[in-house]
């Protein structure tokens, strides 16, 4: 059973998780460049306000996939304007944001996020290329479908499949020391039958 369910830990976190280095400054603080985050992956059902995803970028922006915050999903309205960023009416509270002055580069916005887009900005507002600089297309949206997974906070393991990957540990040293011991057990029990006196006239069969 150990065996099992050491097995299944690995597979399973084989198959749901990644682990990704950040090698850029568009996240800071909270996600410097040289910071390694497992990533869960996830469907763009699976993607809420808030999270932090990797995402596949649009066209002409770059060919690897990038950490950002998901700000709004389809249908939201988001604007923008300084440090300033509301949705739907509410002004977002973002003590993740490196620079609460926002980006002086970057125009004020009020945009319908479309349906199966997202909303997504760099935590380090001033030096983050995001949906801020791609409002001709799609409202500044990125694909939903292009979610390659969300990441998991503050977390390197994932808390499942650690604890069944160590419980298999355990079992599996568990029984391999009973054992162990039982073979032991039985080489000390082992008699040796007495010899069986021969009676006189018989050979060996």
């Amino acid at each position: 059973m150990g065996l099992v369910l050491l097995a299944g830990s690995v597979a399973h976190g084989i198959g749901r998780y990644d682990t990704v280095t950040v090698g850029g400054e568009s996240m800071r603080p909270g996600f410097p460049p040289g910071a390694h985050v497992l990533v869960e992956r996830i469907g763009s059902d699976g993607v809420h306000r808030g999270d932090v995803v990797l995402i596949d970028p649009p066209e002409r922006y770059m060919t690897e996939p990038v950490l950002r915050r998901v700000i709004g999903i389809g249908g939201d309205q988001v604007t923008g304007d300084g440090g300033r960023v509301t949705v739907n009416g509410r002004m977002l509270d973002e003590p993740y944001v490196a620079d609460k002055q926002g980006d002086p580069h970057a125009d004020p916005y009020d945009v319908r996020v479309p349906a199966g887009r997202l909303f997504v900005l760099g935590d380090h507002r001033a030096n983050s290329n995001d949906s801020r600089y791609h409002l001709d297309a799609h409202e500044g949206g990125f694909a939903a479908s292009g979610v390659r997974g969300r990441v998991v906070p503050g977390a390197t393991v994932p808390t499942g499949p650690a604890v069944f990957a160590i419980l298999g540990l355990v079992l599996t040293a568990a029984g391999l020391g009973g054992y162990a011991a039982g073979r032991r057990a039985a080489g000390k029990g082992r008699v040796t039958p007495p010899a069986v006196p021969r009676w006189p006239g018989t050979q060996n069969a």
